[in-house]
């Protein structure tokens, strides 16, 4: 006797499950807001809600993100620091970006102070998602990144 057949997790939706991936998929995968999607697969002949979009989202997104973000290419091991001003309704803000070599962001970071703590935070940050530190670190040697400890 062979064991039951594990239940697929679309079962019980209306539409197909290949319906639902490929809008679940095409959220995830550009930045296209829920009505965005929504029209992209009218243009196809589907009608479908973006509450609904957003109801599959919500339930089998996680999966979607993984596999997306398992094939992006890989950080390089030299990053470069910087940051720029920028106002927010009249108002001084700090935008700390990190980038590799080739050109990807790597992350970023709006804060409203520039000092030692923010830029700690940027790199914490940073480091945790990137799960290994860089060969090269590059800034533009400003005081509010501190000394590097350790070596």
């Amino acid at each position: 006797m062979s064991p039951p057949a594990a239940k697929s997790p679309y079962a019980g939706h209306r539409f197909p499950a290949k319906v639902i991936s490929q809008a679940v998929w095409l959220y995830f995968r550009f930045p296209l807001g829920l009505r965005m999607v929504e029209e992209v697969l009218a243009a196809r002949g589907i009608v479908v809600s973006h509450e609904t979009i957003r109801q599959w989202a919500l339930k089998f997104g996680q999966e979607f993100a993984n596999r997306i973000r398992r094939r992006l290419p890989c950080a390089g091991d030299k990053w470069h620091l910087d940051e720029v001003v920028i106002k927010i309704g009249g108002v001084k803000h700090w935008l700390w970006r990190a980038v590799d070599q080739t050109g990807m962001v790597l992350d970023v970071l709006v804060q409203s102070r520039r000092d030692k703590q923010a830029a700690k935070r940027l790199l914490r940050k940073l480091l945790k998602r990137q799960c290994r530190a860089p060969r090269v670190m590059i800034t533009d040697k400003l005081p509010s990144y501190g000394q590097p400890s350790g070596r």
